[in-house]
Formats: structure tokens, sequence, C-alpha cells
């Protein structure tokens, strides 16, 4: 799936603008791919009373375009989809995103907490790791996150000068 066409900036370099026009415009993930992650994502970050979903914040868009960014992650994420359709299949005979979502649930649970997993869960808790990592930059970078914890970026503290009993000791009262 492309993804959003980057904004021109000033200071990008006009390679860092090709670079990036180029990753936007390919597709890593299948669309079977992307079904999954959304709603793997919608299933970390769900939709409350304060925000919307991950995907509301376009949080599989932006693990795409890691994925991309970033070929590392590729065969992990990759191969953690297919496993997560290998498991639900053997288990529920129908791929991830067809299952009911009590039945996503309880394969979810079963790697979502790395202590409690049991050996043959290691590859499904590793990819979770990583997909519960990148869903939680992704949405909380994204303005949606950063509203949802309240974060307004850098901003000056309030100054109001020199104190007056600095200023006194060096002979710099003010009048």
């Amino acid at each position: 799936m492309p993804t959003a066409e980057p904004a021109t900036e000033a200071g990008r370099q006009p390679y860092e603008v090709a670079r990036d026009k180029k990753l936007h415009a390919a597709t890593f993930f299948t669309p079977h791919e992307m079904a999954t992650i959304t709603t793997l994502v919608d299933i970390i970050i769900p939709k409350d009373e304060h925000s919307g979903s991950a995907s509301d914040a376009k949080v599989p868009e932006f693990i795409e375009f890691i994925a991309k960014d970033m070929p590392d992650h590729q065969t992990p994420l990759r191969g953690g989809l297919r496993w997560l359709d290998v498991q639900s299949n053997a288990r529920y005979g129908q791929p991830f995103v067809k299952c009911s979502s009590s039945q996503q649930l309880e394969l979810v649970t079963k790697i979502a907490y790395p202590k409690k997993a049991t050996p043959d869960m290691r590859a499904g808790v590793a990819f979770f790791n990583r997909m519960r990592d990148l869903t939680a930059s992704g949405f909380f970078s994204s303005k949606m996150g950063m509203a949802d914890i309240g974060y307004v970026g850098n901003s000056p503290n309030r100054w109001a000068g020199v104190p007056a009993d600095v200023l006194k000791q060096y002979g710099m009262e003010q009048a």
C-alpha cells in the first residue's frame, strides 16, 4: 500500500525528498497482511473515550513505511504475520482477520505477556513485542497520540528576568 506523500519541508535535501517519494510509492505488505496489521494494532491500541484507535491514527501506514525504510523489519514482520495466520488456522480453522474478536484476543493473549507465554509461543512473543513497539511508536508520534497524552512539544519556560537579589549582588539594581 503506498503511503502518504511526504510534505515539502525546508532544510531537506533534494535526494532526501526523492528517497522519501520512492519509499512512499512502493508497496511492501499485501492487502491481507495490511488487514491483519490493522486488526492487530487496533487490539493493541483500541478506540476509547480519549482518542481513536491505532488505525484511526494511521499506524498501519506507519508500519508499512517503517518496513520499507528499515528493511531489517521486513522478515520478522512478514514472518510474524504468517505465524499468526498459521496459529489461527490451526486453532480456529481460518486466518486471524476472519476470526471472531474473542478468538483474536485469545490468541493475542498467548503472546502479549512474555513471562506467561509457553515455549511454543516464543516466535509469536517476539513478533508481538515488535508489533507493540511499532504500534506505540506510530500512535504516540501521531497528532492523535500526542493529543491523547497531552504532549504539546517543546515550549519555553516563563522567565521573569534575573532575580533582584542577584542584580543587587552585582550592583545592577534596576531603578
